[in-house]
């Protein structure tokens, strides 16, 4: 089995983290690819960067699409989701879709940590359309910009500290982390908050592991029907 990771930003170095952490999600006999698309926003923080970003993401996944049998795409927005469901024949995840079912696995209540303020609203939406949003007692920004993740020597005390907040605040049971770039403090979290702690890289690579095991993918009937073929015309 082969599974594609799609990192939709052109951060190299949180590709090579989101490869790590996919790859240490699933059994023996799967490889994990993790690439990124070459070309757009070094982090996805607005509608703005997902708008600029998704064109490029659905290209490495249309180009892709015969040498993998599942896909993911691992920003906890979940950009381009529901056309790289059009466009390609194998199960493909999001970061956030998974995480967020996961954590609903475990708890009834539970808190997202995230990273800016910005994309709050932009997160219960998602939750909303994912049928999960009743189960979200919070979601909270650690003020920690994307890029900075990897840099910022505070961040792992930064965001423990906002992942306690929440629990105390929400009386929560569970934390999701509400980005791609903090998959690898998912176990150091939840040995120090004592709680689950979900990383949606993981779950959305082991959930489509699972999909392929069972044979199941995407319907095409309907909705994620291929597009219907039509002249795109592009200015000179």
């Amino acid at each position: 089995m082969r599974i594609l990771v799609v990192n939709p930003n052109t951060t190299a170095s949180m590709t090579t983290l989101i490869g790590e952490c996919a790859r240490a999600s699933v059994g023996p006999g799967v490889v994990v690819d993790a690439i990124d698309p070459g070309a757009g926003p070094a982090s996805l923080e607005s509608h703005y960067d997902e708008a600029i970003a998704v064109p490029h993401l659905l290209d490495v996944l249309e180009r892709e699409r015969e040498a993998y049998d599942g896909f993911v795409i691992a920003c906890f927005g979940d950009p381009g989701l529901h056309a790289a469901r059009e466009i390609l024949t194998g199960p493909v995840v999001g970061i956030a879709e998974a995480a967020l079912r996961t954590a609903a696995y475990l708890t009834r209540r539970f808190s997202v940590v995230t990273t800016l303020p910005r994309v709050i609203t932009h997160t219960w939406s998602i939750a909303r359309d994912y049928g999960v949003a009743d189960l979200i007692a919070g979601i909270h920004a650690c003020e920690i910009p994307v890029v900075d993740l990897e840099t910022d020597p505070m961040a792992y005390a930064t965001i423990r500290a906002a992942c306690r907040q929440a629990l105390v605040a929400d009386r929560s049971e569970a934390v999701v982390l509400g980005c791609a770039g903090m998959a690898d403090l998912c176990a150091r979290l939840s040995a120090d908050l004592g709680v689950p702690v979900v990383d949606g890289v993981a779950a959305a690579t082991a959930e489509v592991e699972r999909l392929v095991r069972l044979g199941l993918s995407t319907s095409k009937r309907n909705e994620y029907a291929a597009p219907p073929a039509k002249e795109i015309t592009c200015r000179a």
